[in-house]
Parts: C-alpha cells; sequence; structure tokens
C-alpha cells in the first residue's frame, strides 16, 4: 500500500523552530495541525498583563499559518489552550477565544500549565480539518 499524502510546512521564522525541532504548521490530507502559539510579535510579549490580548494574539497567529495553508479559523475542529493562571484568565481567554469560533466552535481544553516565559500567559495551539 503506498502513501499518497503530501505533507506541507509552514515555518514562522521564530528562533525557537530550529532550536526545538518544529513548524508553526503541518498539512497532511484534510488534516492541519498548528503548534501552540505563544503571544509574540517581532519577537516580543505582546499584551503584557491582558490574557484577552495574548489570546487574540496567539489566534492571530494560527489564523495567518491557516491561510498559508489554504484554510481558516472556520476549519478549525479542536483547540488547547494552556494558561499560567486559569482562575485568573479563564474568562479573558475565553473572551477571545468566544470572538475568534463563536460561529463556528471547535471542541476545546482549557488546562493550567507552566509556560516558558513569566510574561506570557496563554499558548493555543489548533486542529483543523480542511477537505480538499
Amino acid at each position: 500500500m503506498t502513501n499518497t499524502t503530501e505533507i506541507k510546512r509552514v515555518f514562522s521564522g521564530s528562533s525557537w523552530e530550529p532550536k526545538i525541532g518544529y513548524c508553526r504548521a503541518v498539512r497532511a490530507g484534510q488534516h492541519i495541525y498548528v503548534s501552540g502559539c505563544a503571544p509574540v510579535k517581532d519577537g516580543q510579549i505582546v499584551g503584557k498583563g491582558d490574557p484577552e490580548a495574548q489570546a487574540a494574539r496567539c489566534i492571530e497567529i494560527i489564523q495567518g499559518a491557516l491561510k498559508e495553508l489554504g484554510a481558516d479559523l472556520s476549519h478549525v475542529v479542536r483547540t488547547r489552550l494552556y494558561c499560567a493562571n486559569a482562575e485568573r484568565d479563564w474568562e479573558a481567554i475565553g473572551r477571545a477565544h468566544a470572538a475568534a469560533f463563536g460561529k463556528h466552535p471547535p471542541a476545546t481544553t482549557l488546562a493550567q500549565v507552566a509556560l516558558i516565559e513569566s510574561e506570557m500567559l496563554i499558548e493555543i495551539e489548533a486542529d483543523a480539518y480542511f477537505p480538499e
């Protein structure tokens, strides 16, 4: 049996990608997997102290990766939200998530974790299904 699924990768240019050995997103046939996106722009953390702004920035990065692979946020079927302080920030993060995905809500999980940078309040990853 031959596997004919083409694999496409999108890179963000982040210095973390070669250090850790990952890419921003991978498309395998009809499935797209977007790595965890942190609230960074031009190497700087966006929205310091503002979980809603940080979540919105993460979703903006996801949207950009999906676009490069021919999809958009309406194709997202699952998100995973990793936040530094769920009790304090879940509502603000939820507002940003609902604003982006409210018309096409994915399955989702929000978990409290330790993030790599103390000023990062949220990191979001996404899976999408995009019929060819």
